[in-house]
């Protein structure tokens, strides 16, 4: 008696033989060729890129607001001078 993994691997294997010779084959080809073509022209990045550069916007916001307070601080230790009009 086979195993039901056994029955479906045959399965899975006489589907693929017949998908192969089939028409089917070639659209799915191309349907991945145009879906790949379209993609590429939305300039879409990858998870991995999206996480470093909001990571690097991150560490850019902090660095910003780092910035800002030093610069608050030195303008607070300037001289006061009055100006006329």
């Amino acid at each position: 008696m086979k195993q039901p993994n056994d029955v479906f691997n045959d399965l899975q294997n006489r589907v693929s033989e017949l998908l192969k010779n089939s028409p089917a084959r070639d659209v799915e080809r191309n349907v991945r060729a145009m879906l790949s073509q379209g993609f590429s022209k939305l300039e879409l990045v990858t998870r991995e890129e999206f996480d470093a550069q909001t990571q690097v916007l991150v560490r850019t916001r902090q660095r910003l607001e780092e910035l800002e307070r030093r610069v608050a601080e030195l303008e607070q230790k300037l001289p006061v001078t009055g100006q006329s009009s």
